[in-house]
C-alpha cells in the first residue's frame, strides 16, 4: 500500500510523511507498548495520499490562486479564503485505488480488535504540526466515535478540509509556514470508550512556569475535548517525578474540578450531557490511575528527550488507560533550563475587578473587546483585551493581537491557555463572571504576577519590569536561600540562585486555601454542643457550618482536608527545591488570626496583645489547641513518608523557654514525624526571636539542632517596639547595637556548636547595611524574600 501505513509501520522519522501527530503514535505504539504503555492501534494516510488527492481533483491549481489574493491582513479575506478552500475539498472524490486501500486497512483494523465496522477516532496529522516550535494544537479537526466505510470516507476528507479552517491559517501565518508546502495525514485509531470513562491531558513539566519537576495530570468525565475547547474546569493532579521515581505515591497537588458537563457519544457523533451530583464532587481518576499516567509520561518524555504534552483517554467499558496523542510543549521544552529571569512588578492597594486563574507571569493592559460568540470575531482590534466566556480553536486568528485574554470559563490547560502561553500573552481564565462584570471600552490591567491568582483591575496600573541573567549571578560563600508563603510561585522561584528555603510560612496556607480554624474541623461533629456553651447566636452557627461544608463538600472526614491541603501547599514549595532544604515554620498565627478564620469564635478568646500572648510553642502544648498541631505534624510527615520529600525539616517559632523547646519536640515524637530523640530523622529548629533565646542560646543548642533569626519579633521584644505603631517605629530598627550585639552572639555560638543558623526577618532583604553586618559576622546562611535574592546578591558581591 504506497498510500496507507499501520501505526506499527511508522517511527518519529516520519513526520515528513504521516505529521507529528501520527508519526509520534506509531514511535510510541513500537517503542512503548512492550513497556506497559498502552497505544490504541490504528493506520494513517500518507502525504503522498493528501497531494494524490488534491491533484486528482485539480485542486492544488485552485488553492493556489486562492493564496494569490489572500489578504492576512483582512479577517474577510481570511473567512472567505478558508471557506472556498475546504469547499473544493468536500466536493472532491477520492480517486478509486486510494478510497479501497482506506477501506482495506479499516477492515483489517476491525478484524484486528474482532469487530464488525469497529468505532474509530479520525485525527488530522500536518507534516508541519507538533514540532518543538509550534503546538498546532486544536487547529485542525478530529472526529470521534465514526463507525462504517461511508462515515469513515467523509471523516477523513473532512479532516483533510480542516487544513484549511480558518484558525489554521492563521496559525501558520503567525508561524511563517507555507499553505501550500503543508500536507495533512489522517490517522484512523481505535476509538477509546472515554465517554464512559473520563479523559483529558498530561504534562511533563508545569505549564505556567517551565519547572521540569512535575507532571501535571488534567481529567474530567466523558471525552477529552472538553479539556482542550475549555467547556469546564478539570481536575488538577501534579505527581512529583524525582521520588516517583523512587516509588513514593508523589501526588504532590489534587485540585478537584468544576465538571458540571461531559461529551458522550450519540448515536452519529457525539453530544452534551449533565454529570450527575455525585460524580461533579469525586475525582473523575484514581491516585493508582494518576500515578500511572505520571509513569507513562515520564517514559514518553524520555522516548523524545524533551517535554511533552500529551492527551490520554480511559476506556470506561474495558476499565483501561490508553495514551491517545503525544506531542512536544511548545513553549518551554524546546528552551534549555531558563537563565533570563523577568521580574514583573504591580504595586496597588486597589481591589481586583474579578478575579481568576492566571496564565503566564506577564502584566497587559488595554481597553475591554466583550466577543459573546465567535461569529463576532470581526469586532475585534489589535491591543484590546479580549473578553468571552471561553475560547476554542477558532479565536486563534485574533488571539495573537490581543495585549491579554479574560474568560468565564477555562482551566490552566485549555486551548486558550496553551496557545496564550505560546504567544507570551497574559490571560485570566475561569474568572466566572468577567462577561457580566466587565464593559466594552474600560480600561482595565491584567496582572498574573501572583502565582495561581490572576487578577484584573480597573484602569492603566504601573507597574516595572526587571530582567536578570542569572549566569551572570555571583556566587557567594555565605548560603543564600529564599523565605516562601504562597506555593504557587514556588516553581517560578526555584529558577532563583538560592541554595533553598529558609523559611517556608504555614499561615498563607492556612489563611488562604484552607480558610477554617482547624478546631472547627477536628471537631466538626461537636460545633452545636461547642456552639452552645460559647452562648453563639443559631445563625451565626449556621453560617459557620455552611461555610465550612462549601469549603470541604468532598470530604467526609474533615480532618483530612486540612492535613491534605496544608501537605499539599507545603509539597509544593519542598518540590520546587528539591533536593535542597525547605525549612518549614510551624503555625505562628496570633490569637486575632486564628479568630479570623472560619469557626474560629468557637475556640479564640479576645486578647488585649496577641502579639505577646498565646502562640508558639505555648500554644501547641495547650491541651485544647494540641489536636490541631498533631495534625500539623501529620501533614509534614504526608510530605515526607508518602511523597518522598525529605528535604524537609521544620522550625518552633516563638519558644520562649527551654523547658517548652524540650516538651515540643517530645510532642513531634509522639506525633510519628519524628521516630526518635537521637538520631534525629529530621532536623528541628527554633526561631530565635525572643531575647530569652538569645540569653540562652547554648541551652535552646542543646535541644535544638539549630537556629533561625527572626530579626522582626527580636527588634520588637528587645527595644520594646510596637511595629504596627507608626509613632514608635522610628525609635530604632535591626541595625540597633543592642541587636546587632545579639545577633552577631547568636552567630558565633552556632557556629562554634556546629549547627545550623541562618536568618530569616525581612532586615537583610530591606537594608543592605545589616547584610553585609550579616556576612561580616560569618553567618552560614541568609534567607530573603524572593524579590530581594537578586538585588541582595549583587549588592554583596561588591563588597570587598
Amino acid at each position: 500500500m504506497k498510500y496507507i501505513l499501520k501505526f506499527k509501520q511508522i517511527s518519529k522519522k516520519d513526520v515528513p510523511v504521516v505529521g507529528g501527530k501520527n508519526a509520534s503514535l506509531g514511535e510510541m505504539l513500537t517503542k512503548l507498548s512492550r513497556k506497559g504503555v498502552n497505544i490504541p492501534d490504528g493506520f494513517a494516510t500518507t502525504a503522498q495520499a493528501y497531494f494524490y488527492f488534491l491533484k486528482y481533483n485539480q485542486i492544488d491549481k485552485e488553492l493556489k490562486k486562492l493564496f494569490k489574493k489572500f489578504n492576512p491582513e483582512s479577517i474577510s479575506s481570511l473567512t472567505e479564503t478558508g471557506e472556498k478552500a475546504r469547499n473544493l475539498i468536500l466536493k472532491a472524490k477520492f480517486p478509486e485505488d486510494l478510497k479501497q486501500e482506506i477501506i482495506k486497512s479499516y477492515k483489517d483494523l476491525s478484524l484486528q480488535y474482532q469487530k464488525k465496522n469497529i468505532a474509530v477516532a479520525v485525527r488530522s496529522s500536518a507534516t508541519a504540526e507538533d514540532l518543538p516550535s509550534a503546538s498546532f494544537a486544536g487547529q485542525h479537526e478530529t472526529y470521534l466515535n465514526v463507525s462504517g466505510e461511508k462515515d469513515l470516507l467523509l471523516a477523513v476528507k473532512k479532516c483533510i478540509s480542516s487544513l484549511f479552517t480558518d484558525r489554521a491559517i492563521s496559525y501558520r501565518e503567525q508561524k511563517g509556514f507555507n499553505h501550500l508546502k503543508i500536507a495533512l495525514s489522517v490517522g484512523v485509531q481505535k476509538l477509546v470508550r472515554s465517554d464512559v470513562g473520563s479523559a483529558g491531558v498530561a504534562f511533563t513539566l508545569d505549564t505556567d512556569t517551565g519547572f521540569r519537576k512535575v507532571v501535571l495530570v488534567n481529567s474530567i468525565w466523558g471525552l477529552g475535548e472538553m479539556v482542550v475547547k475549555g467547556k469546564i474546569t478539570p481536575d488538577q493532579f501534579y505527581v512529583f517525578k524525582p521520588t516517583l521515581n523512587k516509588g513514593y505515591r508523589s501526588i504532590i497537588v489534587k485540585n478537584l474540578g468544576r465538571k458540571t458537563k461531559k461529551l458522550v457519544l450519540a448515536k452519529s457523533g457525539l453530544k452534551e450531557k449533565l454529570v450527575s451530583k455525585r460524580d461533579q464532587f469525586r475525582f473523575s481518576l484514581t491516585d493508582d490511575e494518576v500515578l500511572t499516567l505520571a509513569k507513562w509520561a515520564v517514559k514518553i518524555e524520555n522516548l523524545y528527550g524533551c517535554p511533552q504534552d500529551i492527551e490520554w483517554a480511559k476506556d470506561g467499558v474495558e476499565n483501561k488507560l490508553y495514551i491517545v496523542q503525544s506531542r512536544p510543549e511548545t513553549v518551554y521544552g524546546s528552551k534549555e533550563i531558563e537563565t533570563t529571569y523577568f521580574e514583573y512588578q504591580l504595586k496597588t492597594d486597589k481591589k481586583p475587578l474579578i478575579s481568576g486563574i492566571a496564565i503566564g507571569d506577564k502584566i497587559g493592559f488595554g481597553k475591554v473587546r466583550l466577543i459573546p460568540d465567535v461569529s463576532r470575531i470581526s469586532e475585534f482590534k489589535k491591543g484590546e483585551v479580549l473578553v468571552t466566556k471561553m475560547t476554542d480553536p477558532d479565536w486563534t486568528s485574533i488571539m495573537g493581537i490581543a495585549s491579554a485574554i479574560i474568560t468565564d470559563e477555562g482551566g490552566r490547560t485549555c486551548h486558550a491557555a496553551i496557545v496564550s502561553r505560546e504567544l507570551g500573552i497574559p490571560s485570566v481564565v475561569g474568572t466566572k463572571n468577567a462577561t457580566k462584570v466587565l464593559k466594552n471600552g474600560q480600561m482595565v490591567t491584567v496582572d498574573c504576577t501572583q502565582g495561581l491568582n490572576g487578577r484584573v483591575f480597573l484602569g492603566k496600573m504601573p507597574y516595572k519590569v526587571k530582567k536578570y541573567n542569572l549566569k551572570k549571578i555571583p556566587k557567594l560563600k555565605t548560603k543564600i536561600m529564599v523565605n516562601i508563603g504562597a506555593p504557587e510561585i514556588a516553581f517560578k522561584a526555584s529558577f532563583l540562585p538560592v541554595n533553598g528555603v529558609g523559611l517556608a510560612r504555614e499561615e498563607f496556607i492556612i489563611a488562604e486555601k484552607i480558610r477554617i480554624h482547624p478546631l472547627a474541623l477536628y471537631h466538626y461533629s461537636k460545633l452545636k454542643t461547642i456552639a452552645k456553651n460559647k452562648h453563639l447566636p443559631t445563625f451565626r452557627l449556621n453560617r459557620i457550618i455552611k461555610q465550612i461544608d462549601d469549603l470541604t463538600i468532598e470530604y467526609r472526614n474533615k480532618k483530612e482536608f486540612f492535613i491534605k491541603e496544608l501537605a499539599e501547599g507545603i509539597a509544593q514549595i519542598a518540590a520546587a527545591f528539591y533536593p535542597n532544604e525547605v525549612i518549614v515554620r510551624f503555625s505562628d498565627f496570633k490569637t486575632n488570626e486564628y479568630r479570623n478564620l472560619i469557626g474560629g469564635e468557637l475556640f479564640e478568646e479576645e486578647e488585649a496583645n496577641p502579639m505577646l500572648g498565646f502562640r508558639g510553642a505555648c500554644r501547641y502544648l495547650d491541651k485544647i489547641f494540641q489536636p490541631a498541631f498533631l495534625m500539623e505534624c501529620q501533614a509534614i510527615r504526608r510530605v515526607r513518608e508518602v511523597f518522598g520529600l525529605k528535604n524537609v525539616s521544620v522550625m518552633v517559632p516563638f519558644c520562649r523557654t527551654v523547658d517548652e523547646g524540650k516538651e515540643v519536640i517530645n510532642l513531634i515524637k509522639k506525633s510519628g514525624l519524628l521516630k526518635s530523640l537521637r538520631p534525629r530523622n529530621i532536623k528541628i529548629y527554633v526561631m530565635c526571636e525572643i531575647p530569652s533565646n538569645v540569653i540562652l542560646t547554648d541551652k535552646f543548642l542543646e535541644v535544638f539542632d539549630g537556629m533561625s533569626i527572626g530579626t522582626n519579633d527580636l527588634t520588637q521584644l528587645s527595644l520594646g517596639l510596637d511595629r504596627d505603631n507608626a509613632n514608635v517605629a522610628k525609635v530604632g530598627n535591626e541595625t540597633d547595637p543592642t541587636i546587632k550585639k545579639m545577633v552577631a552572639k547568636v552567630i558565633r555560638l552556632c557556629n562554634q556548636k556546629q549547627k545550623y543558623c541562618g536568618i530569616c526577618g525581612d532586615a537583610p532583604s530591606t537594608i543592605p547595611e545589616f547584610a553585609k553586618f550579616l556576612i561580616d559576622c560569618q553567618i552560614p546562611s541568609m534567607s530573603l524574600s524572593p524579590d530581594a535574592v537578586i538585588k541582595t546578591v549583587i549588592n554583596l558581591s561588591k563588597i570587598k
